[in-house]
């Protein structure tokens, strides 16, 4: 099988993210490219082996492996033998490079996949709105291609998006969200989900992009935005009941998350609210 799918870009550059090109070849012939292809490139395998070739190293790439080439970077690909079904997408928008950064595709990169059927599932959703509807196929796709990177994520980090969250880092998140107001410490993490530190570390930064104690102070940040938005208490109360240890460290920490003082969000809160009466 084999198909490719270059869009005309008219509305969607203006999105954070769109769909520059998919496709996908059953037995992929070899591409060598220099410095003229100004795309980046995400590709994952099916089925077979192939090479990639890239700042004179050579690794293979079998099913259940992917890769990622920046833009403008020299490379070659080929198979390896008579099938090597690989899938490609080539991302763009002003949000893209954040993105791709974020998932550390900043230089050439390849990876393992936990599973690919969903990532299937999302690839073929975005072939068929670019195949049946040359009107809106692209905006169709481009919506689905936020998904995928999703995806893509949870799959490199062995996350099975589809049997929802992993069970450690699960029960790490049931005690924080239960006992956030009390002093919450890693040991108390380490005996909730028998796990060392270094992993929940891991975990947590995998799965959710910051650390443990960070994740609590913003859950703590988020009982005290409810608080300030539904109750009359002072700060000082609203602090101590959400767990912080004084009221000016939690001014602090909520000044550098919501970039506001804890006084000015309920004052917003209230112009928002007497606005809505309004109405």
């Amino acid at each position: 099988m084999f198909f490719s799918h270059y869009p005309i870009i008219a509305r969607e550059s203006r999105l954070p993210l769109y769909l520059v090109s998919l496709g996908m070849h059953d037995c992929q012939p070899r591409v060598k490219r220099g410095t003229e292809y100004g795309f980046p490139q995400v590709f994952y395998c099916t089925k077979g082996r192939g090479k990639l070739c890239y700042d004179g190293m050579m690794t293979e790439i079998r099913a259940g492996m992917g890769f990622f080439i920046p833009a403008s970077y020299p490379h070659e690909y080929y198979p390896a033998e008579k099938v090597w079904d690989l899938h490609w997408m080539i991302p763009g928008g002003y949000a893209c490079d954040r993105l791709l950064n974020e998932m550390g595709f900043n230089k050439p990169v390849t990876f393992t996949l936990g599973s690919t059927s969903r990532l299937d599932k999302l690839f073929m959703n975005m072939h068929v709105s670019l195949q049946s509807d040359n009107i809106y196929g692209n905006l169709k796709s481009s919506a689905i291609l936020y998904d995928f990177m999703i995806e893509l994520d949870n799959a490199m980090n062995h996350l099975n998006s589809s049997s929802g969250t992993n069970p450690a880092l699960k029960k790490c998140l049931e005690f924080i969200d239960t006992d956030y107001a009390g002093q919450i410490t890693m040991d108390d993490l380490c005996d909730i989900s028998h796990m060392s530190k270094q992993h929940i570390c891991r975990l947590f930064r995998s799965c959710l992009g910051t650390r443990p104690m960070e994740y609590i102070a913003k859950r703590r940040i988020q009982a005290a935005k409810e608080l300030l938005s539904g109750t009359e208490l002072t700060v000082e109360d609203i602090a101590e009941r959400t767990g912080f240890c004084t009221s000016s460290y939690f001014c602090k920490l909520f000044k550098r998350y919501e970039d506001m003082t804890p006084t000015q969000f309920r004052s917003s809160h209230e112009l928002i609210t007497d606005v809505s009466t309004v109405r």
